[in-house]
């Protein structure tokens, strides 16, 4: 397999996970929530991912969730299953789960919280290659697991037979390692995490990169249609909407990503709920966002034009 055995482009989010006020998983939201993002023309969805609170499923709850998604969009668009865990055995039981269901491939982390090695790293990855019969998307997500994978760790996994993506989620801090990543891989994998802004216009139109895995599509089409403006050759449209997506994300985020007044989950499960979609509560131990912040993102929403003043 290589970037070549895929055809994951455009804008691929991380979904949220609605949960109901008593913290239940919500299979109904759920659903709204899915048909919507097939509604809008999403290209692609991630499902248990960061934004999906993997961390505080169980068994049994990550299962029904990849249920649902595979009843709602498979064949429909690409789907990718988070398999997150701190152990490979762990996430190739996941990953068996993502491929009873019909999924495109799986989306996998270094162990969160352990901080481990280079070799370790690698070794994580090829245990998880040896073991999972989906494509792998490796995703370097330096807020969650608190390790930036070097070029050169990156070069090595990407060797790995079953490896044909990256989530980078490094181009808001640190331009260079995401740029650096993109030139020397790119044409082996699809690396996943143009900035929706002029260098995303530019990689896109001219250096072939392929879209990028974001999160919450909170503003359905609009994301869809900045990559589809580019490929359409109308770069003004595309300068237009790339705009309006960087207005989300200065107002409510910082440049790594994280979320100013809140978590990132309960960030863009207010940004849903606000415009009348089904986001639905979090789950401890993360929160919804408290009256200052759900201010803020009522605010942010009111300078796109998606609530009333």
């Amino acid at each position: 397999m290589d970037r070549n055995s895929i055809d994951w482009k455009g804008y691929i989010p991380a979904i949220t996970t609605p949960f109901d006020k008593n913290q239940a998983l919500d299979v109904e939201a759920l659903e709204k929530l899915l048909r919507w993002l097939l509604q809008e023309g999403i290209h692609g969805i991630i499902a248990l991912g960061t934004q999906g609170e993997w961390f505080s499923l169980n068994q049994q709850e990550r299962r029904e969730v990849l249920r649902v998604v595979s009843h709602e969009l498979k064949g429909k668009m690409t789907i990718i299953a988070g398999c997150n865990a701190f152990t490979a055995h762990e996430v190739i039981v996941n990953a068996e789960i993502a491929a009873e269901y019909g999924f495109d491939g799986i989306l996998v982390t270094p162990p969160p919280y352990v901080s481990p090695t280079e070799a370790e790293i690698y070794e994580f990855y090829k245990q998880v290659n040896d073991g999972v019969e989906l494509p792998i998307c490796i995703y370097n997500w330096p807020p969650g697991t608190n390790v930036n994978m070097s070029r050169a760790l990156l070069e090595k996994v990407v060797d790995l037979d079953k490896v044909v993506a990256i989530k980078d989620s490094t181009a808001g801090f640190d331009m260079n390692h995401f740029l650096d990543v993109f030139f020397s891989l790119s044409d082996r994998v699809r690396v996943l995490g143009m900035p929706t802004n002029q260098l995303g216009i530019t990689l896109t139109l001219h250096h072939g990169a392929d879209g990028t895995m974001g999160a919450g599509a909170v503003l359905g089409r609009e994301h869809a249609e900045f990559f589809e403006a580019i490929w359409a050759g109308d770069i003004n449209r595309a300068e237009f909407l790339g705009k309006r997506l960087d207005l989300i994300m200065q107002d409510l985020f910082n440049p790594d990503y994280t979320a100013k007044y809140g978590s990132t989950q309960g960030t863009f499960k207010a940004l849903l709920n606000l415009q009348g979609l089904p986001g639905g509560y979090t789950r401890a131990p993360v929160m919804d966002l408290d009256d200052y912040g759900l201010d803020k993102v009522r605010q942010a929403l009111q300078r796109l034009g998606r609530v009333s003043a």
